[in-house]
């Protein structure tokens, strides 16, 4: 380690103290400056409340600045975020408090209304994010601090608080960082422990490898930043090089997502597929369908010119200046990658796990390969468990700065994807080619077993499928020997086109039976079953795979 992630963020706030930090679009904003201000005073708060290197504090809500204030005062003060999701049930806020030994608790009033702070009996206290308030409290020397934090703040600084007052304790390679709960694909939330080397090498390589973003360009954090992606590549990331974060404050919508980029106008974009191809499949799919346009697409001469034009508006979409979008969390729709690559639009598509604090591969969009998801980042070193990787799929294996200590009080989750000598089986099948890039096929948990012993990898058949109109998102699963594909359609858009339900399910089981033509035998769909809500979801969008088995 290099430096620490404490360190580099020490460095940021000194370094950019009057330019703007966060941003709540259609909110308020802080500079650098009122961020220190804001942290010190957390900091004051802590102490007297007894909190100490090493300690837990639980943050959940919606992302804001307030989110972020949280969570930099925590890991400033050697104390160890523990970010939850805020779409979590109240029963399991409370038990993954608990199971974090959380002295403190960061909640949001929506949130904080249904909990009952009696079932977290080890919370010193707990404090109001929209406000910074305490709203329940068993240590009346931190409710003093509070109450007169300016008071105590004065005090410690009579002359007044700049830069050179800045001052953060360094932290060890080891030292655990953030405990993060997985709200996992394949099974139920562990916590994940991700130590300071960790957050130090994934931001070594962004200073690296993303030079492009530089202080004062403005950034749009959109992904959940109880999930380390967001945490990490919107938020700790850009906040070190002293760009201007801005939260989105209302729903995920193609909407409100369009008009906060026309905003900000953000050089890099970082997403999740379902996002980019909402918008794609919504806004440029159906043009790139009208006589006109398909007539112009089939001309040699006219077909640049056509295409180089549909490039330029989809980048005005993006907020006109886009240097590169980040995809990560799950594959790109085939479709979606084959035509943004044609035109050569700056995306690349990661990889990455909440236990490698994201980062494993990513290439340039420059340089990587369609369908691929980057080489192997720095500090890392894998192996395969395949014979031939090129050719035959295998579980892969990572060692190296990013990987997690463990699972949080749980050897036994810990001893399952962890060796003796520091290797991590990160349940993903791949290929890997002479290049070095990675195509990750599936995960382990997910692979069906063929009736002749063939592997079945289902993502590869839920591509087909997700291509057919109407189909908003699917999962193949095994039922009785035969592969089934449950799907979500979009209802409005049928009903629109006049179909009811029973014509629906008819078109897309004969769309299905139809792109059966495009799969090997042993992976074709014998049946269609329709759903009527959209599949439960992880923090990072990918569908809850244990719960449909």
């Amino acid at each position: 380690m290099e430096k620490s992630i404490v360190k580099y963020l020490e460095e940021s706030l000194k370094k950019n103290w009057k330019g703007n930090a966060l941003t709540d679009l259609q909110g308020d904003t802080l500079t650098y400056e009122q961020l220190t201000v804001a942290i010190e005073k957390l900091h004051l708060s802590f102490e007297a409340c007894g909190v100490q290197r090493g300690d837990k504090v639980a943050i959940v809500g919606k992302n804001s600045m307030q989110w972020a204030k949280a969570f930099f005062a925590t890991l400033l003060h050697g104390a160890v975020p523990v970010p939850l999701l805020h779409e979590f049930k109240p029963d399991a806020i409370h038990h993954l408090v608990n199971h974090s030994e959380s002295k403190l608790l960061f909640v949001e009033e929506s949130i904080w209304n249904k909990l009952d702070v009696e079932k977290m009996p080890a919370l010193q206290a707990v404090v109001r994010i929209n406000d910074m308030s305490i709203v329940a409290c068993r240590n009346e020397a931190m409710q003093k601090a509070h109450d007169n934090a300016d008071a105590l703040f004065a005090a410690k600084y009579p002359n007044g608080f700049g830069p050179d007052d800045v001052s953060y304790q360094d932290v060890a390679a080891d030292d655990l960082a953030v405990i993060n709960y997985t709200s996992g694909s394949t099974g139920n939330s562990k916590g994940v422990m991700i130590p300071h080397r960790a957050l130090a090498s994934n931001m070594q390589f962004a200073l690296e490898h993303l030079t492009f973003l530089l202080p004062g360009d403005g950034v749009v954090c959109m992904l959940p930043l109880a999930h380390m992606y967001g945490l990490m590549i919107d938020l700790i990331h850009p906040i070190v090089k002293g760009c201007h974060v801005n939260f989105l404050t209302r729903s995920l919508s193609p909407k409100v997502i369009l008009e906060s980029f026309a905003q900000v106008k953000p050089k890099l974009i970082v997403t999740v597929p379902l996002i980019l191809e909402k918008i794609i499949k919504g806004k440029v799919f159906p043009l790139l369908q009208t006589p006109k346009v398909k007539l112009m697409l089939k001309l040699p001469i006219v077909r640049n010119v056509v295409l180089k034009k549909i490039k330029q508006e989809i980048i005005k979409v993006f907020g006109g200046n886009v240097v590169q979008v980040i995809i990560g969390g799950a594959a790109l729709n085939k479709d979606v990658d084959q035509f943004l690559t044609r035109i050569c639009f700056p995306f690349t598509v990661g990889y990455g796990m909440t236990e490698c604090a994201p980062l494993l591969a990513y290439a340039p969009w420059d340089e990587t390969k369609s369908g691929c998801c980057g080489r192997l980042v720095d500090r890392m070193e894998m192996r395969i468990d395949s014979e031939d990787p090129a050719t035959v799929a295998g579980e892969l294996w990572v060692r190296g700065d990013n990987v997690m200590l463990g699972y949080y009080r749980n050897e036994e989750a810990t001893r399952t994807v962890m060796s003796a000598d520091g290797w991590m089986n990160t349940g993903d099948l791949c290929n890997v080619d002479a290049d070095g890039f990675i195509f990750i096929r599936g995960r382990s948990k997910s692979m069906i077993l063929g009736p002749s012993g063939q592997n079945i990898y289902p993502e590869e058949i839920e591509q087909v499928v997700n291509n057919i109109q109407y189909v908003v998102e699917s999962l193949v699963i095994e039922d009785n020997g035969k592969l089934i594909a449950l799907i979500f359609p979009d209802y409005d858009a049928a009903k629109h086109d006049g179909m009811d339900e029973e014509s629906l399910a008819k078109f897309l089981k004969a769309k299905v039976l139809e792109a059966n033509s495009s799969l090997p035998s042993y992976s074709k769909v014998a049946d269609v079953r329709l759903r009527t809500e959209e599949f439960e979801k992880t923090p990072k969008r990918s569908i809850k795979r244990f719960l449909y088995q």
